[in-house]
């Protein structure tokens, strides 16, 4: 019993320290390759890069094996410049900034536009019946926190990326969403919907 203790401890502190090892490792890894655009803790200071501080790891895993080009293939999700960050990184690396910038606290951004964000928070809510957008809050909670696995947290995200994302979504510069479910959403948006409903989701907390 006692020797049985004693090798459970065993085995947890040898977890614990290789954990610590790959969030050493991981911190290391942003430092050198994704700071630059995201910043160290994630919360990048251009509105064209996305704050990933606090996003939810296996989504930012999905993001990053989606930029990665495998088998000959094209990327799920193309971008010259995440296709270049990426194409060195393993498997391993790729969970680790996950789980790494996934624990950094989101310093979130702020809504600017008072009209816009009004228009936006009604199709948050209650989608555009007569367009047949769905409501955002569906998917995505009532506050932007996503769903972990499944949506991602949007809430605090610049209003600029957003939007830039959405406009990929609908002209279909972006193709990664599961069963073309955004594509088919943002494609019933107007521009000025995608203004609305990015600049609400910046403001929210």
């Amino acid at each position: 019993m006692i020797r049985a203790l004693v090798c459970g401890a065993a085995v947890a502190v040898f977890a614990a320290q290789a954990h610590a090892q790959d969030v050493a490792k991981a911190q290391n890894t942003a430092n050198q390759v994704c700071a630059a655009c995201h910043a160290a803790d994630g919360n990048s200071t251009a509105p064209a890069n996305p704050k990933i501080a606090g996003q939810f790891p296996e989504y930012l895993h999905k993001q990053l094996v989606d930029f990665k080009a495998q088998g000959g293939k094209k990327p799920a999700r193309e971008s010259p410049i995440m296709m270049g960050m990426v194409a060195n990184l393993s498997e391993a690396d790729m969970k680790g900034l996950a789980a790494y910038y996934g624990g950094q606290k989101l310093k979130p951004a702020a809504a600017s536009d008072k009209d816009l964000a009004a228009a936006g928070q009604r199709l948050w809510r209650g989608g555009n019946t007569a367009s047949g957008v769905p409501a955002c809050a569906g998917c995505h909670g009532p506050a932007g926190a996503g769903i972990p696995a499944q949506y991602p947290r949007i809430a605090g995200q610049y209003a600029e990326y957003i939007a830039a994302q959405l406009k990929a979504f609908k002209e279909g510069g972006r193709a990664n969403d599961a069963n073309g479910m955004m594509r088919g959403v943002a494609a019933r948006l107007t521009d000025r919907e995608i203004r609305a409903v990015a600049e609400y989701a910046a403001g929210l907390r």
